[in-house]
């Protein structure tokens, strides 16, 4: 029966990741040193996120891939923390793990 919950749990996971509605998150840096991308918006795709999931659902070490897209995605968590469908992963227990683990900031939005 657990088995089936997480196997469940998994499958919302990726179908609640999976929305077709991606999120813009807008860097406000301005040191000119970004790359000249201080005032554009970045595209959010949630998804670019599920390499993390194992981590993320059940507890597991991030891969390398998992942190990389964390650190790529870093401008989109607090986007992703203000959205219903994304912020229960976000804010998880095991999602401070992960990114702790990878070496990122948790975000203060």
């Amino acid at each position: 029966m657990m088995k089936f919950m997480t196997i469940l749990f998994i499958a919302l996971v990726i179908g609640a990741m999976s929305s077709p509605l991606p999120i813009r998150a807008t860097a406000v840096g301005g040191s000119g040193r970004d790359m000249g991308l201080g005032h554009m918006a970045q595209q959010c795709v949630a998804t670019e996120l599920s390499p993390c999931l194992p981590a993320v659902t059940l507890g597991g070490t991030p891969t390398v891939d998992c942190c990389g897209k964390l650190n790529e995605q870093k401008p989109c968590l607090c986007g992703y923390i203000k959205n219903p469908a994304y912020s229960m992963y976000i804010t998880s227990p095991n999602a401070h793990k992960v990114f702790t683990a990878c070496n990122v900031p948790y975000p203060s939005c």
